[in-house]
């Protein structure tokens, strides 16, 4: 059991979890549903040698999740300048690109394993995709930690799952290029070339043909089915899921969708030029 005098400080910025504290070194925070296969992913990362993570340290005395606390720069909204510096995104991919790889081959100890969330009824199909990764699937600017100018580490790993690389790009590229119409992100991500800066991302991460063709097909459906799966969680989970509902996610999600189908072709193209 993990156990400090040291004070708490609160950490702020994100969206969902609450209850995240900063002790001395350590980041302690609530457990999550699949807490167990998160430990056993950020011990394999450790592992194998990826740097980019927080290492998974034990349970505190209040039964809380304690991991390192990384140091360097994070966004939080207003974002700062820095936000659409495209050497930084290109550094983003090149991250993504090695958690990725850390990820494979990873196994569960036994009676380890990945509780998918619960699904409403009437939810659009999904992506026919194969598993290649344990994907962080959650690449906000809030979830990643730079120093000297480039991307350092990825950070809460709450809604990892396994997941196509296709699928780890489509959900960079949704914060980073971003995908969505531009009233409705930071004023720090408004006004760029969203197409450009997926070029940018894939390039870096080393993105494949294949996926670069399916990319705006796999963030339409995907943008379809979070409208369902944000209010299924909103109306079950309550808490900040129900708050981002309250204040409108659904109709950014619903925008977003049409964004897409207006700029996919361009987007599509950036992709796959030569």
């Amino acid at each position: 059991m993990i156990e400090s005098s040291e004070p708490e400080i609160p950490l702020l910025g994100g969206d969902v979890t609450e209850g995240l504290v900063r002790v001395g070194e350590t980041v302690r925070r609530p457990m999550g549903r699949n807490a167990a296969y998160v430990h056993a992913l950020l011990e394999h990362l450790e592992a194998v040698g990826f740097d980019g993570a927080p290492r998974y340290l034990g349970v505190d005395a209040a039964g809380r999740e304690t991991l390192t606390y990384v140091h360097g720069d994070v966004a939080v909204r207003p974002y700062p300048d820095w936000i659409a510096d495209e050497a930084r995104l290109a550094s983003v991919g090149r991250l993504l690109r090695r958690y990725d790889d850390a990820t494979v081959g990873f196994t569960p100890p036994p009676g380890v394993g990945y509780e998918r969330p619960t699904h409403p009824a009437g939810l659009p199909p999904e992506p026919e995709l194969e598993t290649e990764v344990i994907g962080h699937v959650d690449i906000t600017p809030e979830n990643l930690v730079f120093r000297d100018g480039a991307a350092y580490a990825l950070i809460d790993f709450d809604l990892l799952r396994p997941a196509a690389r296709v699928d780890e790009l489509y959900n960079a590229m949704l914060y980073w290029a971003p995908l969505n119409e531009p009233d409705d992100v930071d004023p720090g991500l408004r006004g760029l070339d969203a197409p450009r800066r997926c070029r940018i991302l894939a390039d870096a991460y080393g993105m494949t043909e294949a996926d670069r063709l399916r990319l705006v097909e796999v963030a339409v459906l995907r943008t379809r089915r979070t409208w369902h799966l944000m209010r299924h969680r909103a109306e079950v989970d309550g808490g900040g899921w129900r708050r981002m509902w309250d204040e409108g996610v659904g109709e950014i999600i619903t925008r977003r969708e049409q964004w897409l189908e207006r700029h996919g072709p361009a987007i599509e193209a950036a992709l796959t030029a030569a």
